[in-house]
């Protein structure tokens, strides 16, 4: 099956081409883009990682290693789609127009960190796993029977595969023929769990074939591999071609969460190695100096510049009030039941508020 689904690729870990096809189309505009968008995103990252080392936000989960699948993809999706993530997914969402203060305010516990900016469909990270490929077919298919153009696009990791519902969004959606793109994010482990005591099968995008749908598989540390076949997913997706399957074959440097501990279950040498072999964002530096587009004053200048935005909206997240406990019972049912209303009570008369 590895032979019949390939790792797709446009450049290599030295930054080196390895298809030619979107050349006309790797400008330097779009490269320069594609680079400040990912190094945003992993400096946005370390810094949740500090603050929460700090206590000054809850528990985190990174995403280091992962930007290219993330950033890649989500420029491929155009304004009105819609967009469904994981608790992971900052990269992606930040791309397609979530704030760095509303991400840092979401991992403060607040309940706007959940908000899109108006205009923009951004889901709600989802937490239970697989959940969300339901919601993201679901919208596809409403889309669909308004008769607009619009596309769905779902995150999720190797670990959801092993869900019901990753199963029932692929089969709906391929009986209904929704306009979604399934990316599955293929980290190799779901928390300690290595895929091949998930699977049997050789690779995710292999699935497709069950359902009769599209699917590649893709070098995801390859942002550009990623950026043009995303795109060509979801252009089929807005022709009424069907859905589309994508497997993005990436590595995460850090833990599951910040209260993991990953050197238990994993090799951690294998994550210093890839820092220096097949990280995505030293791999498109590789690219731009090998194309001459590198220019070691605008890369400083723009190291800055995001630090300081990442800063500014620090500053931002901590000047909003922490939240109220009551928050956790007055936003699960429109009119709470007796239970919920009872352990409301109980809470606050432990905190001394009645």
């Amino acid at each position: 099956m590895e032979k019949l689904f390939p790792k797709l690729q446009i450049i290599n870990e030295n930054g080196e081409w390895t298809d030619e096809t979107y050349r006309g189309e790797i400008t330097e505009e779009l490269t320069k883009e594609l680079y400040t968008k990912m190094l945003r995103s992993r400096l946005f990252d370390r810094k949740g990682v500090n603050l929460q080392r700090q206590g000054r936000i809850g528990t985190y989960v990174p995403f280091e290693g992962q930007e290219a699948s993330q950033i890649g993809s989500a420029l491929a999706m155009g304004e009105g789609d819609w967009m469904f993530p994981t608790y992971r997914d900052h990269a992606a969402t930040m791309t397609f127009g979530h704030s760095l203060k509303t991400l840092f305010l979401y991992w403060k516990g607040r309940q706007e960190g959940c908000i899109p900016p108006e205009g923009k469909n951004i889901f709600p990270p989802a937490v239970p796993i697989a959940s969300q490929l339901l919601h993201a077919t679901g919208a596809a298919w409403a889309e669909k029977l308004k008769g607009t153009d619009r596309a769905s696009i779902v995150y999720f990791g190797d670990g959801a595969t092993s869900e019901g519902d990753f199963h029932e969004g692929l089969n709906f959606a391929s009986v209904f023929n929704a306009p979604v793109v399934f990316f599955n994010q293929n980290n190799g482990f779901a928390i300690s769990v290595p895929i091949e005591k998930q699977m049997k099968s050789k690779t995710i995008a292999q699935k497709a074939v069950a359902y009769e749908m599209e699917g590649v598989r893709l070098d995801g540390n390859d942002v550009f591999a990623v950026y043009f076949h995303t795109r060509t997913a979801v252009e089929r997706a807005r022709k009424g071609e069907g859905p589309t399957l994508i497997e993005a074959v990436t590595w995460r440097y850090g833990a599951h969460t910040t209260a993991d501990d990953p050197s238990k279950y994993r090799n951690q040498d294998e994550s210093a190695t890839r820092r220096e072999t097949t990280d995505p964002v030293l791999r498109l530096e590789r690219f731009m100096k090998n194309e001459n587009m590198w220019d070691e004053k605008w890369a400083t200048e723009l190291q800055e510049s995001l630090t300081a935005e990442i800063e500014a909206a620090v500053k931002e997240m901590e000047e909003t009030p922490a939240p109220h406990y009551n928050d956790v019972f007055d936003h699960v049912f429109a009119e709470n039941p007796w239970p919920i209303e009872s352990q409301k009570e109980a809470y606050a008369h432990s905190r001394g508020d009645r």
